[in-house]
């Protein structure tokens, strides 16, 4: 069998859809713009990758990273935690939905980070206050994400698993819950995205390490490029989490209608 002779539009194709060239064109912008500006004000790719050299070798960069994995990681999962079982309650019963969606959607519209002074007032400087910032915001993309899902479940596959002599629990179970699974697993991914955003929010407002801290003390000592390291390092960061957890979806939740 003859194999399909490659095309210069193929190879085109390939290299669009790999997203190379997208990373081409912003590094690019990014490095004519430097050329107009010092390094205090805009910092070119090279000079931002060596202050990332720097910090990477002082540790500083190292110890960063992981104070704020950690409360990611911590708070995500917290969320995910309490937000999936939640949401599949709420959207399954309707009078407890009734009961819960005015608070729901009252709360969330306040953003996290205007709740920083009470949690601050509640649970200290410490990491508590983190990582509760951080699971109130990832909270509600999980639980609306859940609660949707519930509510998008095909009534008649749950007609037709009732008539079969099927009790509620077992139909909870075996056609609710997996007909959810797709909304789930994009709320827990939104959910990651806006744990990386609060993350910095809170360190950047009161802490002493992590990436945020890192960005939000490069002013005191002029050093932009620092400011730029903790950027890409939480873009890389994020980036590197939501392609994992992607991977995940698509090999082990394939069946669910995850893609």
């Amino acid at each position: 069998m003859n194999k399909k002779k490659t095309t210069p539009r193929d190879i085109v194709r390939r290299i669009l859809k790999s997203g190379v060239l997208s990373w081409i064109i912003i590094i690019g912008i990014w490095w004519l713009g430097s050329l107009a500006y010092d390094e205090y004000f805009l910092p070119s790719p090279p000079e931002t990758v060596s202050s990332m050299g720097t910090l990477v070798e002082s540790g500083v960069l190292w110890q960063d990273i992981l104070a704020s994995f950690g409360r990611i990681f911590k708070g995500w999962l917290l969320a995910a935690a309490v937000g999936v079982p939640l949401g599949l309650l709420v959207g399954n019963f309707k009078p407890v939905r009734w009961l819960v969606e005015p608070i729901l959607n009252f709360f969330r519209f306040v953003p996290a980070v205007a709740l920083t002074t009470l949690f601050l007032m509640w649970f200290g400087v410490g990491d508590q206050s983190k990582v509760a910032l951080i699971f109130y915001a990832a909270f509600f993309p999980i639980f609306v994400n859940t609660i949707a899902g519930v509510a998008s479940v095909d009534r008649s596959l749950t007609e037709a698993a009732s008539c079969m002599g099927a009790k509620k629990i077992r139909v909870f179970f075996t056609v609710v819950v997996p007909s959810a699974v797709s909304n789930i697993f994009t709320g827990v991914r939104l959910g990651l995205g806006s744990s990386i955003t609060c993350v910095v929010a809170a360190e950047m407002l009161v802490g002493s390490d992590g990436l945020g801290y890192l960005i939000n003390s490069s002013k005191l000592y002029y050093k932009t490029g620092w400011a730029f390291a903790g950027i890409v390092t939480l873009a890389v960061i994020g980036f590197a989490m939501d392609r994992i957890l992607l991977f995940i979806g698509k090999h082990k939740l394939k069946h669910f209608g995850v893609k």
